[in-house]
């Protein structure tokens, strides 16, 4: 099949695991002989046009005016995306669009009506979850796009139990519109029966002698790590020869230096901001036990990393990091948002080597038999072969825009959305 992916970030272009996702799904797919093409953001070290691992990646640069604020730059975006789109889709005939979150779905709402193409999109997460729930006018209007983009979509994928519930409550979707497929990771890239090397980098961080605890993620509140840095003193009084290593950027780093700065931690965690990918293998590998205490996560990704890369792992209960952990089995779960249910779990790990091996073990089978990229691509292809076929059997030509007074009833809409019935009001 012909697929037209849109994405606001790829690699090396990469906020969160999206980018990873993207790129590890088009890959799969190219693999097994459909054509990808990806429309994405451009970054500085990255060439507008590259085939990458048998992808057609085409980067842009959103409009070179001062934005105001983040919504009117994803605004010029998504010009820029509709812009590339359309030379893309002049050069051959493509079956699928699909859209990656609510930061694509103008350009794809676009590209699918003024070419006939249809429309899958995947929810990676929603507004009201990140958020525990909406609070602003800025998050009611951004709650109102991934609206906006489910009700433009064929069929919605989301990774995880969680979410089907999530999306089907928010956007009142129908259950036969929404398709559950896990995101994945390629665990050779994790897992090389290498022993760890001891570079200048990892030395820095933590000594041969020190039992490391590491986190990796975006240092926003949802990912929970003021929690992990609240729990720690607990540990110490146990294990006191513990480092805590955390990796990744976001707007919480003060207020976490701060939190850490005032507890008297200062020589016991280490912030280290983004790192590249292979001191991220050495850490995985290094590490005791990899602790991910989300508030809020759809699915996890970097949970199945630290399980692919042969280490116990340390989750909450929460979202699809709960479904893929069970507990005492491959990983061990806490109470979200609770340090001392989290301190628990980390020196059960800690204080039984044995243990802590077996659960390592268990974990990267269970990666390797439930979230390998080849079926999770063939399932996504399974999709798209629906789709097209539902596509071409029916009578919509996609004339149809966004509902309005004119044509269809608010019992009709009431069926989609509560946010469809205040726009007839």
């Amino acid at each position: 099949m012909k697929v037209l992916m849109l994405s606001w970030e790829y690699p090396p272009q990469s906020v969160g695991g999206l980018a990873r996702h993207v790129k590890d799904l088009a890959g799969a797919l190219a693999a097994s002989g459909n054509e990808v093409h990806v429309v994405t953001r451009g970054a500085e070290e990255a060439s507008y046009y590259e085939v990458v691992d048998g992808v057609h990646v085409h980067r842009v640069y959103q409009l070179s005016l001062q934005a105001p604020d983040f919504l009117h730059w994803v605004n010029q975006l998504n010009f820029s995306l509709v812009e590339k789109g359309i030379q893309v889709l002049n050069h051959g005939n493509f079956d699928i669009l699909h859209a990656h979150d609510w930061l694509a779905a103008y350009a794809a709402r676009v590209l699918k009506h003024a070419y006939k193409i249809p429309l899958v999109s995947t929810i990676h997460a929603t507004e009201a979850g990140r958020n525990q729930g909406l609070h602003s006018p800025m998050q009611n209007f951004i709650h109102s796009i991934e609206w906006f983009l489910t009700y433009e979509s064929w069929k919605v994928i989301v990774c995880s139990n969680h979410m089907i519930g999530e999306v089907k409550g928010l956007f009142g979707l129908p259950a036969d519109k929404v398709v559950k497929i896990p995101n994945g990771v390629y665990a050779a890239k994790f897992f090389d029966g290498k022993r760890v090397n001891f570079g200048s980098e990892l030395y820095q961080l933590v000594e041969p002698h020190e039992k490391m605890i590491f986190f990796v993620g975006r240092l926003v509140r949802e990912k929970g790590v003021h929690v992990l840095i609240d729990s720690i003193p607990m540990v110490l009084q146990e294990t006191p020869n513990v480092k805590v290593i955390i990796a990744g950027s976001g707007p919480m780093e003060g207020q976490l230096h701060h939190q850490i700065n005032r507890m008297g931690l200062g020589a016991k965690v280490r912030l280290t901001g983004y790192i590249e990918d292979n001191l991220l293998k050495q850490l995985y590998k290094r590490a005791d036990v990899a602790v991910f205490p989300s508030l809020y996560e759809p699915f996890g990704i970097v949970a199945l990393e630290g399980m692919a890369s042969g280490t116990a792992v340390v989750v909450s209960d929460t979202g699809g990091l709960g479904e893929i952990i069970r507990h005492g089995d491959n990983g061990l779960k806490f109470y979200p948002g609770n340090p001392h249910s989290l301190a628990d779990q980390i020196k059960a790990v800690l204080r039984n080597q044995k243990f802590a091996e077996d659960l390592a073990e268990r974990g990267r089978k269970s990666v390797l038999k439930e979230y390998d990229w080849s079926s999770i691509s063939d399932k996504t292809l399974d999709v798209y072969k629906l789709v097209k076929k539902e596509y071409e059997k029916s009578d919509w030509l996609y004339e149809r825009s966004l509902p309005s007074k004119a044509h269809v009833s608010k019992e009709e809409m009431a069926k989609y959305s509560l946010l469809g019935q205040r726009m007839l009001n």
